[in-house]
């Protein structure tokens, strides 16, 4: 203002004062707004939009049918991209070797993709990748799978393509030491790492003398195996009555149901399913692994629990969830935000045809191997005392709706869902309705999940790490065995 000061006249002092004043304030008096306007904005942003109401998942319409040698076919016409997924499940695999035989099946996977009676590998790999695709054969303790993705032109072609490899492999000689060699190394890999030699010895303990408690060879097993054994394998597990193709995306119907004939009408039935009976067991125990100097411990702790033919086995996968399942879990929030533990905790519960498991997993630091263990009780024992608040139950649900629709939103995913429900013998409806199950969940429900199949009093634990360390820290959670 002292620049106003330099008019003589009362009125020429007063007005421009009062005006520029007026001009001053005025602007002084936007820049508070737009402050406060965009501190407010500020706020906003850091509280995330309120979820919407969980969709309910849509299964699009399966048409099914059966080969008079067994074989079934699934047909579903999926998206707008012109692309297809086509995939053969077998229901065999590492459950039918014996004792003698772990990983067995997966040489025959391996062999498989060397060629076929009419095709080298190469020309099995050129013609998917002409289709604009590949083929690619995943064995697994119950299934084994073969296809791939393709344009939609090639649908039937990829079926074909997907029938020569299964119907009439070759198992050619040669390539049988290389592939011998590559699973010595798979196994030298894995016996390096603590999670895979925590995960044998919970297996061992909870599914004694069974195809679900073996998961490695021995370097032994892997050189003595023969071309004959791949092949009585896959003669004894492999056939139209064990096999389901899936055909999801968008195809020509006539050209893929004459392709499905064409590729599979003549195999051979062969055996059924093998029944798979299991028992699971458990106590409470600890069971240490020694592993000099080690750094960290790897825990995995569990128990079994229902399979998905059960009606409570989705209640428990919700619980499951909210104790460790995903990132805002409680185990999480516990022994990694707040006390730094660990980095990466994570629990599941792990199914396979006849049985189930719960179980919890996580790397800590070898000084806080104990504290870690009693962190992970203390969260399971609060949730069968006290059920979790709404709130929080909601945003499980959020969650487990949104992340099932996504993964579901895709040919592959599709084919997993449907796959699922063969291997288990479930209804589609466990699709169509899994949204809505999931958000008619109660608090009081996950606290009686919690309370009757997470039995800490009966619950495996596997710590692999420096024994002279831990020892003493994990005495209190069980009788230790080494």
């Amino acid at each position: 203002m002292n620049g106003y000061r330099q008019s003589t006249s009362p009125v020429s002092e007063n007005r421009p004062i009062v005006k520029r004043m007026n001009i001053r304030m005025t602007f002084i008096a936007v820049c508070v707004s737009s402050l406060l306007f965009a501190g407010t904005l500020a706020a906003q942003k850091q509280q995330p939009p309120a979820p919407g109401t969980p969709r309910p998942f849509t299964l699009p319409e399966v048409v099914g049918y059966s080969l008079p040698n067994g074989t079934e076919v699934r047909l579903v016409q999926y998206g707008n991209i012109p692309k297809v997924s086509v995939q053969l499940v077998v229901q065999t695999g590492n459950v039918d070797e014996t004792a003698e035989q772990v990983w067995l099946a997966d040489l025959v996977g391996d062999l498989m993709q060397q060629g076929t009676t009419t095709r080298s590998a190469q020309d099995i790999a050129l013609a998917a990748a002409r289709m604009g695709g590949s083929l690619d054969i995943g064995v697994g303790v119950n299934q084994v799978t073969i296809g791939g993705d393709v344009l939609s032109e090639f649908a039937g072609d990829m079926v074909g393509l997907v029938g020569d490899v299964a119907t009439s492999p070759a198992f050619p000689a040669a390539e049988l030491p290389r592939l011998k060699n590559d699973m010595l190394r798979q196994l030298s890999i894995a016996r390096s790492q603590p999670q895979q030699l925590a995960v044998e010895k919970f297996r061992q303990v909870i599914y004694p003398e069974h195809g679900y408690g073996r998961v490695f060879p021995t370097e032994a097993a892997i050189n003595g195996y023969t071309l004959e054994q791949a092949r009585d394998f896959y003669n004894s597990n492999f056939g139209g009555a064990r096999s389901t193709l899936y055909v999801v995306g968008r195809f020509d119907d006539a050209a893929v149901r004459q392709a499905a004939q064409n590729a599979f009408g003549s195999w051979r039935r062969g055996s059924d399913p093998s029944k798979v009976a299991v028992t699971p067991k458990s106590e409470r125990a600890v069971y240490l692994i020694d592993r000099p100097g080690a750094v960290q411990s790897t825990i995995l702790m569990g128990v079994p629990v229902i399979t998905p033919a059960d009606d409570d086995y989705l209640p428990l996968l919700v619980t499951n969830t909210l104790l460790g399942g995903y990132f805002s879990s409680r185990v999480t929030a516990n022994i990694r935000e707040a006390k730094g533990y660990t980095y990466s905790p994570f629990s599941q519960i792990s199914s396979r045809l006849g049985s189930s498991y719960y179980a919890q997993q996580a790397d800590v630091t070898t000084a806080v191997t104990g504290e870690s263990l009693k962190e992970i009780f203390y969260e399971i024992d609060r949730l069968q005392k006290e059920p979790p608040s709404a709130p929080e139950l909601q945003a499980v649900k959020n969650y487990l709706s949104g992340t099932f629709v996504l993964q579901n939103s895709s040919r592959g995913g599709i084919i997993n869902q449907l796959a699922f429900l063969d291997l288990h013998g479930l209804s589609e409806d466990y699709l169509r309705t899994y949204v809505q199950r999931v958000n008619a969940l109660t608090p009081a429900d996950i606290q009686r999940m919690a309370s009757e199949y997470v039995d800490t009093g009966n619950m495996t634990i596997v710590v692999v790490g420096d024994r002279a360390t831990i020892l003493d820290q994990i005495t209190p959670y069980g009788r230790v065995i080494q």
